[in-house]
């Protein structure tokens, strides 16, 4: 790889230095993504482990496991990683080793999907019950939200101890503490509900509790959407408001995004519009933090990310799908010839479609199989339901619920 003489290029390839001391090698991020390549017993496969060494080969300086669960009785699909003390620390150890290789940061993102847990392995639980199409939950207990703090604490400190270089805490895409932060999921009428202070109020009791587990030089994300882009959802004021009140609170990262995942509501990647969704966001939150600020959702050419750092919009530029399709792209993008990904274009895609597609896509290259290029999200969503339902039981055997 040759480096070539554009200054702006080479300004998105200089080294970030987080507040907590630790330095990325370059701007661009893979950001999490639920690649769904659990072996079904919460532990990573030979071609997870694969996926992320390949990452780090591609040049990424921040590699970030989507959906990594502390407590397996609310996960997201029987395909995500689990972190307890029990787990298998060898296989997560190499994940930690192989992703984190090249300079390249590995970080796992501590989720819980709360009212949007798998109900074939878990019993979903939100903030309050809900019980709509396609979604029905019960609401939490206060001594169950009271514990999700020591919980998320209890999975950083995993994370650090198999070798991990950071965690990122999932308060986006409708996962459970998002749906603390949106009012239309949050409905409680007691000190987790109602005003916006209360709403954000275990979200800042965990980031504490995590800080706290894992020290002062350990690297602590937050996930948050910029908007839930739902009528009555989190809002764009809420959310700067929330950025702003963060500031401080030890985090390393932001990672802005948007846009849910609940059954029916279009999620930001399937935006029709062109170009990165949330940079005008981020350049509003610029000037309510000092906490360094990561943009993921709609980059696809280099010259977009070039912009998005070079125009101080961003720190760092999350790229999803694009590394699904090039995962040699930070690679590519520093030398002259650069070269941006082909998106596929689905013909009607039915709902979870296209996010199958690429799904499987990413099963191809942690088998380092060439990839299918036809746009077929159909059959994707086919295979990908299948091995799904297949796990179930290996998933439910391994948790006992």
């Amino acid at each position: 790889m040759t480096d070539f003489d554009d200054q702006d290029t080479q300004t998105s390839f200089r080294p970030l230095t987080l507040p907590c001391g630790a330095v990325l090698k370059t701007r661009i991020a893979k950001a999490a993504m639920s690649d769904s390549l659990g072996d079904g017993r919460g532990a990573p496969t030979n071609a997870q482990i694969r996926l992320y060494e390949r990452w780090a080969e591609g040049g990424a300086a921040l590699s970030i496991v989507g959906e990594v669960q502390g407590d397996p009785r609310f996960a997201e699909r029987p395909g995500n990683l689990v972190l307890a003390p029990d787990m298998d620390d060898a296989r997560l150890a190499e994940l930690a080793r192989r992703g984190g290789g090249n300079g390249c940061a590995l970080f796992v993102q501590l989720g819980h999907a709360g009212a949007m847990a798998h109900p074939p392995i878990s019993t979903p639980k939100g903030p309050s019950a809900l019980d709509l199409p396609g979604l029905t939950c019960e609401a939490m207990t206060p001594a169950e939200i009271e514990a999700l703090p020591a919980g998320f604490a209890r999975a950083a400190a995993l994370a650090r101890s198999v070798g991990f270089a950071g965690v990122q805490i999932h308060a986006a895409h409708g996962f459970l503490f998002s749906q603390f932060l949106s009012p239309l999921f949050n409905r409680r009428t007691d000190g987790w509900g109602g005003s916006l202070a209360n709403r954000m109020r275990v979200l800042v009791e965990t980031i504490a509790a995590v800080r706290a587990a894992v020290g002062p030089d350990f690297p602590v994300a937050l996930k948050l959407n910029a908007t839930d882009q739902l009528d009555g959802g989190l809002t764009e004021a809420e959310a700067l408001d929330i950025i702003a009140a963060l500031n401080g609170a030890g985090l390393d990262l932001i990672d802005i995004s948007g846009g849910t995942y609940f059954p029916g509501a279009p999620s930001a990647s399937d935006r029709r519009t062109s170009g990165p969704y949330f940079i005008d966001f981020a350049r509003r939150a610029r000037a309510r933090t000092t906490v360094p600020l990561m943009v993921t959702g709609g980059f696809k050419r280099r010259a977009e990310a070039v912009a998005a750092v070079t125009s101080g919009a961003a720190d760092m530029v999350g790229l999803a799908r694009a590394l699904v399709l090039d995962p040699d792209l930070p690679n590519r993008w520093r030398t002259a010839a650069g070269g941006d990904p082909a998106f596929p274009r689905f013909a009607s895609p039915p709902e979870g479609g296209v996010t199958a597609w690429y799904t499987m896509r990413l099963t191809a290259l942690g088998e380092d199989r060439a990839p299918d290029d036809t746009p077929d999200a159909h059959a994707a969503l086919a295979a990908y339901e299948t091995r799904d339902a297949e796990r179930v039981a290996v998933w439910n055997a391994r948790f006992a619920r």
